[in-house]
């Protein structure tokens, strides 16, 4: 399999593109073509456990990579779970939630972020490359903690993070600036996530600062949904949770199943997008927002507008005005017409808008639905939610399932089986968990999370009591300008 950028830079192997992360052209890397999934294929699938399920659909795209290799990484990366990788838990008759949160950092990013390390360098010897590696990943919350945990003490590499300094619950803050490693550099930011990506896109795509990285001995490469090898392990648990209904006779083989996604940067639900493609039984896949709301308005006009005021929000993962991932999608709606990207991409960078003709959005991706809520509707459904089922979703989720329930109101006689990807543990937001469910506030995180459990009898995972013993490791913050000379300082022994 063969990958080419968006913009048309290509083609390179699967090895090249997860050790460039980004284009040479500032695009992102998409397969040649999407691989077929049968039907048979899929009950097949079915009778094996989650590192294979993964590494058999990662094998359909990294044909460099040997089935074997693939079942080694995800065999290692989901061994540090807690219990399955991405269980799937009945709600009620026909709504189900799809648990991504079982690993070291209780968010969904683990199950890539656990696999893209080794993935990382065994394409490197595969590529034959010598330099040590300088990740960087922009952080909207989750990504940050998931790639620092992943990557910590992996020799040859680097890993350097931007957070929006304001822009991250208190526990992804503390999450992130207590990790240890002698490889680890966690920077703040001092403006929102967007700001945060551009930089590094920016420092992607500029000659001077890669020839810089280069004098160092380091070569660039991403953590970030940017990177295909991000984001191919995550079309495996869209397959898995299929196989999960089966064999919970919950549907049958070749039955239609609805996904709904929280969305910022867009990657997650692009995975499901592509597990369409290669022939998954998707008939919708509902895009759910926040009040920034850039992507319900896309989907229902093709207009995207990123020129908006931008919301801090309960669900911060979500608070993203230009969702970098759509370029994908944009490039299937445009044929696969690198120049239509290009000219797209530079109207968002130039006018902060691109428009994609309304009749070709709904013909090239007639499954994708979009729908926001406000705070207040986030909240009420964590309320409702714990009430009705004595389940605490986390803000993230708890906007998907608003989604559902917004569609289901719409559409009322859809009766196709619905999973809600759920994103994070509740207690990465205890405050906002706290505050929504039990209507106590506490600004103290770790004091909200002992009051959520004992108010609601469940239990604290260990990630997140142990954070209360560990030192502040990182508290360097930047103004935006200093981002790209901060970073190269870290490499070049100055931090």
């Amino acid at each position: 399999m063969k990958f080419f950028s968006t913009r048309g830079f290509g083609p390179v192997s699967g090895a090249e593109a997860i050790v460039k992360g980004l284009a040479d052209d500032g695009g992102l890397f998409v397969p040649e073509s999407f691989p077929e999934i049968t039907l048979e294929d899929i009950g097949d699938l079915a009778a094996l456990e989650y590192p294979e399920r993964s590494a058999y659909i990662m094998s359909k795209y990294l044909t460099d990579f040997s089935y074997e290799e693939l079942l080694g990484y995800t065999k290692k990366a989901y061994s540090r779970f807690d219990g399955e990788a991405a269980p799937v838990i009945k709600v009620d008759d026909g709504l189900f939630l799809l648990e991504l949160f079982h690993g070291p950092t209780l968010a969904f990013k683990d199950i890539a972020l656990t696999v893209l390390p080794y993935l990382l360098t065994g394409s490197k010897k595969k590529t034959g490359a010598e330099k040590k590696t300088q990740i960087l990943v922009a952080t909207s919350g989750d990504t940050g903690k998931a790639a620092l945990e992943g990557f910590k003490n992996v020799d040859g590499v680097e890993i350097t993070v931007l957070y929006p300094a304001e822009g991250v619950s208190d526990m992804q803050k503390r999450q992130m600036i207590t990790t240890d490693g002698k490889n680890v550099h966690v920077l703040g930011v001092k403006g929102n996530f967007d700001d945060a990506q551009t930089a590094v896109k920016k420092i992607f795509s500029d000659p001077e600062m890669k020839q810089k990285f280069s004098d160092l001995g380091y070569e660039l490469s991403s953590a970030n949904s940017i990177n295909f090898g991000r984001l191919v392990p995550q079309i495996a648990y869209y397959f898995s949770s299929y196989c999960d209904l089966i064999n919970a006779e919950e549907i049958e083989l070749g039955q239609l199943v609805n996904f709904v996604v929280p969305s910022g940067n867009f990657g997650n639900i692009l995975a499901g997008y592509y597990a369409k493609r290669m022939g998954l039984p998707i008939q919708h896949l509902i895009v759910a927002s926040n009040c920034n709301d850039v992507l319900t308005d896309f989907f229902s006009t093709g207009k995207y507008d990123s020129k908006r005021p931008f919301h801090k929000t309960i669900s911060p993962s979500m608070d993203i005005l230009v969702s970098s991932n759509l370029e994908r999608l944009v490039y299937e709606i445009v044929d696969r017409d690198p120049k239509k990207v290009t000219a797209l991409m530079n109207d968002l960078k130039e006018f902060g808008l691109y428009v994609v003709d309304e009749d070709t959005l709904y013909d090239k991706a007639p499954e994708f639905l979009g729908y926001s809520c406000t705070e207040e509707e986030t909240k009420e459904t964590i309320d409702n939610f714990y009430d009705d089922y004595s389940y605490l979703l986390d803000p993230h989720t708890a906007v998907g399932v608003t989604a559902f329930f917004k569609y289901m109101n719409e559409v009322y006689d859809d009766t196709t089986p619905t999973v809600v990807v759920s994103t994070a543990s509740a207690y990465k937001f205890p405050q906002s968990v706290l505050d929504a469910s039990c209507h106590i506030k506490e600004s103290d995180a770790i004091k909200a999370a002992k009051r959520l459990s004992r108010m609601t009898s469940t239990e604290i995972p260990q990630a997140i009591a142990s954070l209360n013993d560990k030192p502040v490791l990182h508290t360097l913050v930047v103004e935006k300008s200093e981002i790209a000379d901060t970073v190269l300082s870290f490499v070049g022994g100055k931090e």
